[in-house]
């Protein structure tokens, strides 16, 4: 596969997660939401705050999405190993560790205000350890493609 056939199937797969954040977001969880709230209609205040809250941890996700993008662009360009894509995935690993510790934090709080039932903060514990895997996975990478670009600049300029 050539370098642009890469990125341009990168970059469909971004599309289709953004697509796909978009529908979760805005239509899955909301009617979850209310079909919780319609089986316990007395935590009826939960609601809007949860909504809020979840709706607050997709702006971490989109501006990994578009750290992507701009990863897939680089790929594109047959720049795959450069200090501007280590830059990018230090930046993905760093909004994925925000997002796991807020999400572990507002999940705490929503609870500790009796917001929350103790399976909530299970399933929040859940998520948090794939976030963290996705703060490692890309800080190792960034590490990698940092020593990567380091290395081809050396023999870019012994040739």
């Amino acid at each position: 596969m050539s370098q642009k056939g890469l990125a341009n199937s990168l970059k469909a797969v971004i599309i289709g997660l953004g697509i796909c954040g978009l529908i979760i977001y805005f239509y899955f969880l909301p009617v979850w939401g209310k079909t919780i709230l319609f089986s316990t209609p007395d935590n009826s205040y939960c609601y809007l705050p949860w909504m809020i809250f979840l709706w607050i941890t997709a702006i971490p996700c989109y501006l990994v999405l578009i750290c992507g993008w701009r990863i897939a662009a680089e790929i594109g360009k047959d720049n795959s190993f450069s200090i501007v894509n280590a830059k990018l995935l230090k930046y993905i690993s760093g909004l994925a560790a925000f997002d796991s510790v807020f999400l572990f934090a507002g999940s705490g709080v929503l609870y500790a205000l009796n917001m929350s039932h103790s399976s909530w903060m299970i399933l929040s514990i859940m998520v948090v350890f794939a976030g963290v895997t996705v703060t490692v996975a890309a800080a190792a990478l960034s590490h990698l493609v940092y020593k990567a670009a380091a290395l081809k600049e050396e023999t870019d300029l012994t040739i």
